[in-house]
């Protein structure tokens, strides 16, 4: 198969297409150095990713243009012995992203960042790993090591509840889409799942399984961001790629 990438063309094997429901639409090579691929999320002219490099004990947001992949700029988020950045989220004019330590049952900052400068705008100390963050319109919903509980915080970093995770699925990147909790994260080294949950209820109500890319990773298995349609994985470590699929099913939406 050959699918257009920004300004490129790249050939993806037919192994290398496996989302239930989806169509590869696109493929955009980031070209830039990027480390251990941890989230990713995106609007009409940027792409971010967060990675660590795990051998320096430090943790970027890296920065590239959306429409030919090209490096653009980096912010070093790290926070102390805080250097694993996890999966993130736009909102409005800021970027939620969590610095934790690089082990379970430790502690975690949220940070607000700036989305056009990448400056801080403020710090949530959490007494737990967080390794996503969705927001909701008044609340962060942050999932821990594997997203084994979910906290839900409010803006000014109260704890308001906490969830144990319905889901063996090891969610690595969360967001919060038209009313509902979405997550994408991996079962096993090649398979995995985005799933949809009702919230506050927390009801899983869609699942799509996924396979692994052509190089045998899991689609799913680190950065998710989805937009209407359109969802985007980075699941692969530095030279990294953003693969854009198309969802053909109908979409559960919650008012």
């Amino acid at each position: 198969m050959v699918v257009l990438a920004g300004m490129a063309t790249v050939h993806v094997s037919a192994r290398a297409q496996e989302i239930e429901h989806a169509r590869l639409a696109e493929v955009i090579n980031l070209k830039g150095t990027v480390f251990h691929v941890q989230g990713v999320d995106l609007d009409a002219e940027h792409i971010w990713v967060t990675s660590v490099d795990s051998a320096a004990h430090k943790g970027y947001l890296h920065q590239f243009n959306r429409k030919t992949g090209k490096f653009e700029k980096q912010v070093e988020v790290t926070d102390g012995p805080r250097y694993h950045p996890g999966g993130f989220s736009i909102s409005n004019d800021s970027i939620w992203l969590p610095v934790a330590e690089y082990k379970p049952n430790s502690t975690a900052t949220l940070v607000e960042l700036d989305k056009r400068t990448l400056a801080v705008k403020r710090k949530i100390s959490v007494a737990d790993h967080i390794g996503c963050i969705a927001v909701t319109k008044d609340a962060l919903i942050a999932g821990n090591w594997g997203s084994r509980r979910l906290y839900v915080f409010d803006m000014d970093g109260k704890q308001i509840r906490k969830i144990e995770t319905p889901s063996e699925n090891q969610y690595q990147d969360i967001k919060f889409v038209d009313g509902m909790l979405v997550g994408g994260g991996n079962l096993t080294k090649t398979t995995g799942a985005v799933d949809w949950y009702t919230w506050p209820s927390m009801q899983l109500v869609q699942s799509l399984a996924s396979g692994p890319t052509d190089r045998g990773k899991p689609y799913t298995g680190e950065g998710m961001t989805l937009k209407a349609n359109d969802l985007y994985l980075v699941p692969e470590d530095g030279p990294t790629r953003v693969f854009h699929f198309v969802i053909e099913n109908h979409l559960p939406r919650q008012q």
